[in-house]
């Protein structure tokens, strides 16, 4: 009941049936919305109304800040409220007094969540599996966060047989309401594709245990990751939707300072405070992504495949066309193609798997559909085939059903 009762909070789905297509201007309607995280978000050292204010004009509504003091936690809290952003929560006082911290502040209204810790090894579960429960008396109803370690980790180093043994140990032995991981692929060199069968994992093992997953874009150039374009950040954030993903996050949001042998520089917001172009680049997306929230806030991935003659390892390849569609010829070109069902509609998603090249897409469908456009506006229905260029790292969206 539990993970029931969460998966409905972290979507934020709208509870009811929908109108249908033919009378709708919008995919979207009041009170859907996608999570979105900002991750290393503003310092404690920076709390205030104004800065706050700023994380909710960039279209986050989730926040991590890294808080050690029980009352700049607290201070978190009632800034979030009064901006609309909800709460990661995490201070030392959750490690030495868990139970009690949690019945503290469980009845804040901007409280989303208590954070444990990130990319865990699996001879840490037990401890964090102990730590969960505790909170867990405290407060019940609002869930329990960590972060998982990306597919190219070393899994025998961390404990475990492989990757998948190394998600599936984490979800049934810490047994927590969701599945997050980062993993940041594009990078100097290009696009890594062991991504796909990471996303393949997480969500085939979330499904089987009746969890939602989160996953990540990277918005702050560090080590070997590059300047994010806009067309990277579109990649990373609409594949994450087209499987499924019930939350969105960004690593990071405020820069982490200068001494880190990764030399971040130029997130959203810099060490020294100042906004950067990247802040408007993750506000124009976020904002582009929740006008499309009624296509992604609650929906499920029913099928995830691939076009193309050369598939990602771990994928599999598009073997029959999706519902409603007489056509869909990418001439060799790779196109990731999702079905998301929701209420009863359907979607189909087309996502580019390049960062560097478009495909042409030759589509036609049974019946009309309507296309939706980036302010989740249902454009005029279409029948016939359709030649598209679909631009690298960005997507089409059809209502099919």
């Amino acid at each position: 009941m539990k993970r029931l009762l969460f998966f409905s909070i972290a979507t934020m789905a709208v509870i009811g049936s929908l109108a249908s297509c033919s009378g709708e201007k919008s995919c979207t309607k009041e009170g859907e919305t996608i999570p979105i995280l900002a991750w290393h978000s503003i310092p404690p050292q920076e709390f205030t109304l104004e800065r706050f204010q700023e994380l909710a004009d960039a279209g986050f509504n989730v926040n991590f800040s890294f808080c050690y003091g029980l009352s700049d936690a607290m201070k978190s809290l009632d800034l979030g409220a009064q901006t609309g952003v909800k709460i990661l929560f995490t201070c030392n006082d959750l490690r030495t007094r868990p139970d009690s911290t949690a019945a503290l502040v469980k009845d804040h209204p901007a409280l989303w969540g208590y954070f444990l810790r990130d990319e865990p090894w699996c001879k840490d579960f037990p401890d964090l599996a102990s730590w969960a429960r505790k909170i867990e008396k405290g407060d019940s109803s609002h869930p329990l966060y960590l972060n998982l370690f990306p597919n190219p980790v070393d899994a025998r180093t961390i404990g475990a047989k492989d990757y998948r043994d190394y998600v599936r140990r984490f979800i049934e032995e810490v047994n927590l309401p969701l599945v997050s991981f980062d993993h940041y692929p594009v990078k100097n060199d290009g696009l890594h594709e062991e991504w796909y069968e990471n996303l393949e994992i997480i969500r085939d093992e979330a499904m089987s245990h009746g969890l939602p997953f989160w996953a990540f874009a990277m918005c702050v150039p560090h080590w070997h990751y590059p300047m994010p374009q806009p067309h990277h950040l579109r990649l990373e954030m609409y594949t994450n939707l087209a499987y499924g993903a019930a939350g969105l996050q960004y690593f990071t949001y405020w820069t982490p300072g200068p001494g880190s042998d990764f030399n971040y520089h130029d997130g959203p917001i810099t060490s020294d405070g100042k906004r950067t172009p990247m802040y408007d680049s993750v506000k124009a997306l976020n904002l582009e992504l929740q006008a499309r929230a009624g296509v992604f806030a609650g929906s499920v991935a029913t099928d995830v495949c691939f076009t193309g003659d050369n598939i990602p390892s771990g994928t599999k390849p598009m073997e029959t066309l999706p519902q409603g569609v007489s056509k869909l010829d990418t001439h060799g070109g790779r196109l990731l193609v999702s079905r998301l069902e929701k209420d009863g509609k359907v979607f189909l998603v087309l996502v580019s798997t390049s960062i560097e090249s478009p495909v042409t897409l030759d589509i036609a469908f049974k019946k009309k559909v309507k296309e939706i456009d980036r302010k989740g506006q249902y454009l005029p229905a279409v029948k016939t085939p359709g030649t598209y260029t679909i631009e690298p790292g960005n997507e089409l969206i059809f209502r099919i059903k």
